[in-house]
Parts: C-alpha cells; sequence; structure tokens
C-alpha cells in the first residue's frame, strides 16, 4: 500500500454537521460547502501556494468556488492548525469531484532565504483533481479538509529548478482522530510513520521534534520513527485512535 495518497486518487466522504437556524444557514436547496488546508511539515522557510479557486462538479452542474486571492504560505497551518480555503453554498446534488486550481504565478518555495519559483503543471490549468461521492443535502453545512504534505509535493529538477506535484491527503474530524508526540532529541529529525493494516500515512518530526498526524480512522496503529544517523529505527505498537480525540504519545526517545 502506497505511504502517500495522492490527491487525484483519494476518495473522501465530507463531513455533515447539523445546522442550527441562523445568518449563515445555507439558502433554500443548497448545501454550504467549505474547504479547508492543513500541512504536513518540510524542511522549507516557507511553501507559498496562490489558489485561484476550488471548483466542485455534482451531478447538477460545476461551480466555482472563489478564494481571496492572498497567496498563503501552508507551513504556517500545521499541527492542527488550517485555514479555509473556499466555503459557497452549492445546489444539491452528488459530488464527483473538487479541483484545487492554482494561478500560473505566485507558487514558490523558500530555502535557506531564497525564493525560488514552483512550477505546477498539474494544477495551473484544469486543476489538481479530487475524487469524491458523497450526496449534498439542503440545509446541510459540508467540511472538507486537504492534508498538503510539504516534503512529499516538491520535487527537485537536475538544473536546480522545482516542480509542485502535490501530495494532499483529504479527511473529515467529524469521523476521524489524531496522534500526537515529540520526539526526542529534535535533532534526530525523524520520518514517523503511522501503520494500520497495509494503510501507512507518514509526516516528519518539526524543527521542535512535535510530529502530529490529524485526520486519523478510529483504530490500533503501529509508529515507526525513522530518525537520521547514528540514532537508531524505532516502533511502538499499540497506539490507539478514537474519533475525536487525539492520542498524545507523549515525550518519545530516540537512542
Amino acid at each position: 500500500m502506497k505511504k502517500l495518497i495522492l490527491l487525484a486518487a483519494a476518495i473522501v466522504t465530507l463531513s455533515i454537521g447539523a445546522c442550527k437556524k441562523g445568518p449563515k444557514d445555507p439558502e433554500p436547496g443548497k448545501a454550504r460547502v467549505s474547504v479547508r488546508m492543513t500541512d504536513a511539515p518540510g524542511a522549507y522557510d516557507a511553501v507559498i501556494l496562490s489558489v485561484k479557486n476550488v471548483i466542485v462538479v455534482t451531478s447538477n452542474g460545476e461551480y466555482t468556488m472563489p478564494v481571496n486571492g492572498t497567496p498563503i504560505d501552508i507551513l504556517r497551518f500545521r499541527s492542527g492548525k488550517d485555514t479555509l480555503l473556499a466555503a459557497a453554498d452549492i445546489p444539491v446534488g452528488r459530488i464527483q469531484q473538487v479541483r484545487l486550481v492554482l494561478n500560473d504565478t505566485g507558487n514558490r518555495v523558500i530555502i535557506d532565504g531564497r525564493s525560488y519559483d514552483l512550477t505546477t503543471p498539474s494544477g495551473q490549468t484544469s486543476g489538481v483533481k479530487l475524487k469524491v461521492n458523497d450526496e449534498l443535502t439542503a440545509g446541510i453545512a459540508y467540511t472538507l479538509k486537504l492534508d498538503f504534505d510539504a516534503a512529499a509535493s516538491i520535487v527537485t529538477t537536475g538544473s536546480g529548478k522545482y516542480i509542485l506535484k502535490p501530495v494532499i491527503r483529504a479527511y473529515t474530524d467529524a469521523v476521524s482522530g489524531s496522534i500526537s508526540g515529540t520526539v526526542s532529541p529534535a535533532a534526530s529529525f525523524p520520518k514517523v510513520y503511522a501503520i494500520s493494516g497495509i494503510d501507512t500515512v507518514g509526516t516528519i518530526a518539526d524543527v521542535s521534534g512535535r510530529f502530529y498526524f490529524p485526520g486519523m480512522p478510529a483504530g490500533t496503529y503501529t509508529v515507526r520513527f525513522e530518525p537520521l544517523a547514528p540514532y537508531a529505527i524505532k516502533t511502538v505498537t499499540n497506539v490507539a485512535v478514537t474519533n475525536g480525540v487525539t492520542k498524545d504519545m507523549g515525550i518519545v526517545t530516540m537512542q
């Protein structure tokens, strides 16, 4: 099973929450769809994404959800933080696809204080595609979170250029939990994998040693740490995740 889930191949269910009457209720015959983005750590100073819009394709047509146009440093939104990309009332129907469309310019990565353009061949035209199969019900609010993996999404070419090939895992808070903890020493900078059966999700510990896996389905996981040399690989078994709860593994010491 792949360790990372490509956005184009992910199949997700949107979270559903009951709406109370108020000024932000969806319009009659429509459902409110919100798309939010969070990030897994990457070894960069910043990753700037210029998002043009979010397109929702349903059985009743295609709807464009505009964003505010301000470039986003996605590395600011990690360890449980997220940012709202777009929200709109969409006519009811079955969602078939969500597309994240990036602007032609303005996508950059900052490394050691230097800025490099990110080319995005898959995201500049039709958009990075996410397959979805869920029914929009009138009067219900739906929230879709996109977990952007910065470390896996940026590819270096032989000529010193950088290409953005987004690797994003989609999940919902309503039907998931999370895993967190801190490695010691932080200088071991391990890659961390949460494994359940044949499914594996990866991240890296940040500069403070903290790691965080959001949107994890309830179940029991094996968490594997692969630090830099000379530290040894470490495996922790029977890490239980419950929906709506963050499982804190505390301090995990690298030997």
